[in-house]
């Protein structure tokens, strides 16, 4: 059964997402630990109710990037994680901490990238007039948002959505990929090598893998 560390900043939608997933044997893997950022954050609650260790980090306490992310990248290996599930943590993390750990770090970014890289992924493509909209899981990498996709959700933009809705609709097709995506890692059928995602030894194409 793979270890898994969920980094988080906030509610922890997705990581509650995951535990229910580990819960009913649809992950073969455990949520070993939960860290944030964020002492506030409702995440940690989940997380504690669910059984799981959890950690917190402030980067109020460090002098700088650099200092933070050696003690993040400590406290995150001090629980021997097969896999590191960023669910919302809001923090560019650094190379360093990216290179320790590559090719065991999945993100869930609200875009279906390589669009919409960054902030505020909702009220730009409501801005730019799309029809479609929707969330990537991806692998990191150095590159912000940029990392190998491997799946993709696509929802509607209706025109008189505003970006709350677009938010919420996007969520629900959060919490039904991310956990799928983590349980193909540990069943061992995804996984990254030379910067490209692999499904069942075959490379995923630029949006990932789709069900034809």
């Amino acid at each position: 059964m793979k270890r898994i560390v969920v980094l988080i900043s906030g509610n922890g939608s997705n990581l509650q997402a995951i535990l229910d997933a580990c819960s009913t044997g649809r992950i073969a893997g455990k949520v070993v630990a939960v860290v944030s950022n964020k002492g506030e954050a409702y995440g940690l609650t989940r997380a504690r109710e669910a059984g799981c260790d959890t950690a917190v980090l402030s980067a109020g306490d460090y002098p700088d990037r650099a200092t933070y992310d050696a003690a993040l990248a400590e406290t995150v290996a001090g629980f021997a994680p097969d896999l590191i599930v960023m669910a919302g943590f809001m923090r560019i993390l650094s190379p360093e901490f990216i290179a320790r750990f590559r090719g065991r770090m999945l993100n869930i970014h609200p875009s279906l990238l390589p669009k919409y890289q960054g902030l505020h992924t909702h009220r730009r493509a409501i801005e730019a007039g799309e029809e479609e909209h929707g969330a990537s899981v991806h692998f990191v990498t150095e590159e912000l948002d940029g990392g190998p996709v491997v799946l993709q959700a696509r929802v509607p933009i209706f025109a008189d959505d505003r970006e709350e809705e677009v938010a919420a609709r996007v969520q629900v097709q959060e919490h039904a990929i991310y956990p799928l995506v983590v349980s193909w890692f540990c069943m061992g059928r995804l996984v990254m090598m030379a910067d490209k995602a692999l499904m069942d030894g075959e490379p995923l194409g630029p949006s990932g893998y789709a069900d034809e």
